[in-house]
């Protein structure tokens, strides 16, 4: 029952590339999609500090619920990958088709949570009524885009578990064409466009007038509409799905299977919510330390998240890469290609190490020019080196696990690791320390909480798969006896 060396080894050479190859269009398609939001900051910053304030408010509602969704529609990947590695390809269409329905139901009820529950949590939250107003705009205008994104994040799932991956690369590059001049027009107006084209501007465009974080949430909801359509298209034309024809015979909904991929999804859609929602309760309970802190986590943050990107993918297609090779029957090369994918995640996590401790300085320069802030990143970035080992095999378990259709436990694991040990640990060591023993650190403490709540997820997770994937083969072998 044992993983032998020869065989991981022989394992690593067969299985490794395709691994990479799948991960490295995810990993570009998550930076296109977060380049949106970079530039959805860059350009509102740019026009008013008011309308800054708005998109940045408004994403943290928008956001979260977005990420639920693509959580939740995840599951539909590991069922795909089951069914074409079993050879089961004819019950592919009825999974899709099953997903968009969820996909489009929870978008509208996305939709309208955003359209009529933010000016409660905005005066909950006291916003200045100022931004409150463009806010609420904002996330009005996004809303529309939710069913859309729904449609596009479930043709992925699907594209990605038959070992597809390079559309939501292109597709997601494409909304980042689309969201780039929609923000410049719709933020400046037509006059910022006149003022680069000269007499060039077509007079429609340099009517339109400047929007601000309105005109930033149209952009987005265009992209999203622009994504969900080429998506569409893409899988209604192109050859790589062989004989999978999505786009005939639509099925009505039926309980039975969207019970399945609601069972496997939602634990998905939950262990990335309370993720998102760690970070964003660890922003807030620093801010009452100052400006200075809340940037230095904020730089901090956000360099290490880039990096993060790649780990993140690797966990994503190693779902694929087991659930293909669980669905052909043979769960001892299972275990071995995500012990492989786990080794490979071990490998990047080295590598980031590395890179976060050569240009560290020369990034943070680019931040920021505050020598103060500069000194406290620096310092938050060599805490950001200790869990970059437990974050990637973390991510990768995880990723395996879902392969195994194994999601509940990982949520459960996230809720404990994540809220009880990195929460409530951090919030213990910065706000109060140890007693006699260990001064309050502040925002050190928190980012120790979080290196102790990813050790912790990585060193449950890794006892679970390594149950899981033992039972799994011993069921195997006393079906063969």
């Amino acid at each position: 029952m044992r993983v032998l060396p020869t065989d991981l080894v022989s394992t690593s050479r067969r299985e490794s590339w395709p691994l990479i190859r799948l991960a490295l269009p995810i990993c570009g398609a998550q930076l296109a999609q977060a380049g949106m939001s970079v530039v959805d900051i860059m350009m509102t910053g740019r026009h008013s500090a008011t309308d800054l304030a708005a998109v940045s408010v408004g994403a943290s509602l928008w956001m979260p619920l977005m990420l639920f969704m693509t959580g939740t529609l995840m599951g539909l990947t590991p069922i795909v990958a089951h069914l074409l590695g079993g050879g089961r390809r004819q019950q592919i269409r009825p999974n899709v088709h099953q997903a968009l329905w969820i996909g489009v139901a929870m978008g509208i009820i996305a939709a309208l949570v955003l359209w009529f529950c933010v000016e409660p949590v905005f005066r909950w939250m006291e916003v200045p009524e100022a931004v409150a107003q463009q806010a609420q705009a904002y996330v009005g205008a996004v809303a529309f885009g939710m069913p859309g994104v729904a449609i596009f994040l479930s043709l992925r799932a699907f594209s990605d578990g038959v070992n597809h991956t390079r559309p939501a690369l292109w597709i997601s590059l494409v909304g980042l064409a689309v969201n780039i001049p929609s923000n410049f027009l719709l933020i400046n107006g037509g006059a910022a466009v006149e003022a680069l084209l000269g007499p060039a501007t077509p007079g429609f465009i340099a009517d339109i007038p400047a929007l601000g974080a309105w005109g930033c949430g149209i952009a987005t909801a265009l992209a999203m509409w622009v994504m969900s359509v080429a998506m569409v298209i893409y899988t209604q034309r192109s050859r790589a799905y062989g004989d999978i024809e999505l786009w005939h015979s639509p099925s009505p909904p039926k309980l039975s299977v969207i019970r399945e991929l609601l069972f496997v999804g939602v634990p998905i859609g939950v262990a990335i919510f309370v993720e998102v929602t760690l970070f964003t309760v660890i922003a807030l309970f620093i801010a009452s330390l100052g400006e200075i802190v809340v940037s230095a986590h904020q730089v901090a943050l956000n360099y290490t998240s880039v990096l993060f990107m790649l780990p993140l993918s690797l966990g994503m297609a190693l779902t694929v890469r087991v659930g293909n090779t669980l669905g052909s029957g043979d769960a001892r090369l299972a275990r071995l290609v995500a012990w492989n994918g786990i080794l490979i995640a071990f490998a990047v996590a080295i590598l980031n190490s590395i890179v976060l401790w050569l240009t560290a300085d020369t990034v943070i320069a680019l931040y920021t020019h505050n020598p103060e802030v500069q000194a406290l990143t620096l310092s938050l970035i060599g805490l950001a080196m200790l869990y970059q080992v437990s974050d990637s095999l973390q991510v990768a378990m995880a990723g395996a696990l879902r392969g195994y259709k194994d999601t509940r436990v990982i949520m459960l694991i996230t809720l404990l690791a994540y809220w009880l040990v990195g929460l409530g640990g951090g919030h213990l060591l910065g706000e109060y320390g140890l007693g006699p023993w260990l001064a309050p650190m502040g925002v050190h403490g928190y980012w120790l909480g979080l290196v102790g709540g990813l050790t912790v997820a990585a060193v449950l997770l890794g006892e679970r798969l390594r149950r899981r994937s033992r039972r799994m083969i011993i069921k195997a072998q006393q079906g063969a006896a």
